[in-house]
């Protein structure tokens, strides 16, 4: 699809999207309306059965007082029995009044009246009953366009409107016009009397009136003009010298920049060479440029438009966009610094209980405290474990206290990251419980010489989910501490030092070798052998009598665990040395051999002159 063709369709969708918003919010309106119009037609309803009654009661009182003064005076019984009817029929239009009333107040908490504004969207009042035929939104629509047709009256003047009271209204008359009839009901939403509330919308009428010939006569526009102009005027000077300004902080950056700006290095690393990090800040430089210009342009508008009356209402719109989330904002910052106060109170209770914690755990961990049972290499680790526990128990305790912790969208991500945590923490976290395990179990430490499975090495890290070894071939394996926890863990280093570590090695020996020659050999192979100890002295087990050999096992101590390839490849030397000096053969894998008088095995080094060599010898016969 061509580019053409995508932004048309764009504009259709948005088109579309508008064009149903627009038919949703007015289908609202309506249903609010609807809703409204029903509350106001029941109220009426029965508020005109109590008018009714009224009316009733008050025929009959006006019949009454009328006989009451056609009677004589000598008639003294029949004129009491009249009065007694008469201030019963007073006492209950006093409680109907009363009723009246407190219908109307329930009302007011859900109905909203309908605003007559027959100037620029200025509320006079409201209307909330219907009065005759006619609802209270017609009968608002009514009233607004009586007062326009008076404020084309070039002459009119405020006192012009006249208050004509009757018996059940009090009107708003301009000479043969009646603007409006103000009823009991009236008077009753307004905590009013019908008279007292006539004079009232007299004066507010009036005066809107008054107030809209003056500010649409021809010398108030022409005002209005002039500022306007100015206000243009001065907007364009002021968007100049920004232009200015920000022209002149460009100049400024490419001046300094051979002195100030040097690339952004983080380390070794440059994030940001010269070049860019100049452009970086010339870009910033225009982006607040145009945000100042924007700004100046957003501010000069409700002037402009607050100017003219026709466009007062749009000021005041663009004046809220800007104020009112600035309001809001305050408004919730105020609101929240009670709660603010708490979480950081909460917070450095929690962060100097974790410190004093910190330094009981330092203590112990360098030997000054101590405590029975509690090893040393268990401080660390149990702060490590306490200090998650105690966060945990803080972020519980400032969660409700936090902004939009009960909205819905809120809630949700909560859950979402619990359930993400539960579902994808299962490998992880039996790594984490192993390795708790393991710092309590004190299996092995930093730098321990140690066994796991067929891994061998140096511990050169051990973290909560992976124990790190480097083998004797600088060779670093990962093992994750389930595993670890899953196979059997020799350790070599743990007493080493107070003990020693006994290394061994076996040689098969023939039986013709006498046991004690062979044992003198290995010892002092074993004694020549660096790093293994003179005392404790070595000393050799004979481990089994095979079928052609004996098995001699050497065995030695050592302190220095890490070093054992080097020490076995030193050892297995001196005992060929040892061995061959002695003149004891290594049987081992067997050898048979036509034998011509020369020795077969030892070196010719270890031989004597007369004695021939074993190049020069028959070649023994392997044989495994």
């Amino acid at each position: 699809m061509s580019t053409k063709h995508k932004f048309i369709s764009t504009l259709f969708c948005l088109f579309f999207v508008s064009q149903f918003v627009y038919s949703q919010k007015i289908n609202n309106q309506n249903l609010a309306d609807t809703v409204q119009v029903t509350m106001l037609n029941q109220q009426s309803n029965q508020l005109k059965e109590l008018e009714n009654a009224r009316k009733a009661d008050s025929i009959k009182r006006v019949t009454l007082q009328a006989k009451f003064d056609a009677l004589s005076t000598v008639d003294n019984i029949k004129k009491e029995e009249l009065l007694l009817e008469l201030e019963r029929l007073k006492s209950i239009e006093t409680e109907r009044l009363l009723l009246k009333r407190k219908k109307i107040d329930s009302l007011k908490t859900s109905v909203t009246g309908y605003p007559i504004t027959p100037f620029f969207k200025d509320t006079l009042f409201l209307i909330y009953n219907k009065f005759g035929s006619l609802t209270a939104k017609e009968r608002a629509l009514s009233i607004n366009n009586k007062i326009q047709l008076l404020a084309n009256q070039f002459l009119f003047q405020p006192d012009s409107i006249q208050v004509i009271a009757t018996e059940t209204t009090a009107d708003l008359v301009f000479k043969d016009l009646i603007i409006m009839s103000i009823s009991e009901d009236d008077a009753l939403w307004q905590n009013s009397s019908k008279e007292d509330l006539a004079k009232k919308y007299k004066d507010i009428i009036g005066e809107s009136i008054k107030n809209f010939q003056e500010e649409t006569s021809w010398v108030s526009i022409a005002k209005e003009i002039g500022m306007a102009i100015a206000v243009l005027l001065i907007l364009l000077a002021i968007i100049y010298f920004i232009g200015k300004l920000f022209n002149y902080t460009n100049q400024k950056i490419d001046f300094l920049k051979e002195k100030y700006i040097k690339g952004f290095h983080i380390g070794n690393y440059e994030l940001l060479t010269a070049d860019r990090q100049l452009h970086f800040i010339l870009g910033i430089n225009k982006i607040l440029k145009w945000f100042f210009v924007l700004l100046a342009v957003y501010i000069s508008l409700p002037i402009l438009f607050s100017i003219f009356p026709w466009t007062q209402g749009y000021a005041e719109t663009l004046f809220s966009y800007l104020i009112d989330p600035l309001k809001d904002i305050l408004h919730s910052v105020i609101n929240y610094l009670p709660n603010l106060f708490t979480i950081i109170v909460i917070f450095l209770t929690f962060r100097y209980l974790i410190k004093a914690i910190r330094f009981f755990a330092t203590e112990i961990q360098r030997g000054a405290l101590e405590i029975d049972g509690f090893y040393p290499d268990w401080a660390m680790p149990t702060f490590q474990i306490i200090k998650v526990l105690l966060y945990a128990f803080m972020f519980v305790t400032i969660f409700p206290l936090l902004p939009s912790s009960d909205s819905p969208v809120f809630k949700g991500v909560s859950v979402f990251l619990g359930v993400l945590l539960t579902f994808g923490s299962s490998g992880p976290l039996s790594n984490l419980i192993a390795g708790l395990v393991l710092t309590y179990m004190r299996a092995f430490k930093i730098g321990d010489r140690i066994k796991i499975g067929d891994v061998t090495g140096d511990i050169i890290e051990r973290s909560m989910l992976v124990t790190r070894i480097r083998t004797i071939k600088n060779e670093i394996i990962s093992i994750p501490n389930s595993n670890v926890m899953s196979n059997h863990t020799t350790n070599f280093s743990s007493d080493a030092v107070d003990k020693g570590l006994i290394m061994h090695t076996t040689v098969t020996i023939g039986y013709d070798v006498p046991w004690k020659e062979i044992q003198h050999a290995l010892i002092e192979a074993a004694l020549r052998t660096e790093h293994l100890l003179k005392d404790p002295q070595p000393f050799v087990l004979q481990t089994s009598l095979e079928d052609f050999y004996v098995a001699y096992q050497i065995n030695a101590y050592t302190k220095e665990p890490n070093k054992q390839a080097v020490i076995y490849s030193n050892l297995h030397q001196n005992i060929q040395d040892c061995c061959n000096e002695a003149g004891i053969e290594i049987m081992s894998p067997h050898y048979r051999a036509e034998r011509d008088g020369n020795l077969t095995t030892i070196p010719s080094d270890y031989l004597a002159n007369e004695k021939q060599s074993p190049i020069n010898s028959q070649t023994p016969k392997k044989e495994d």
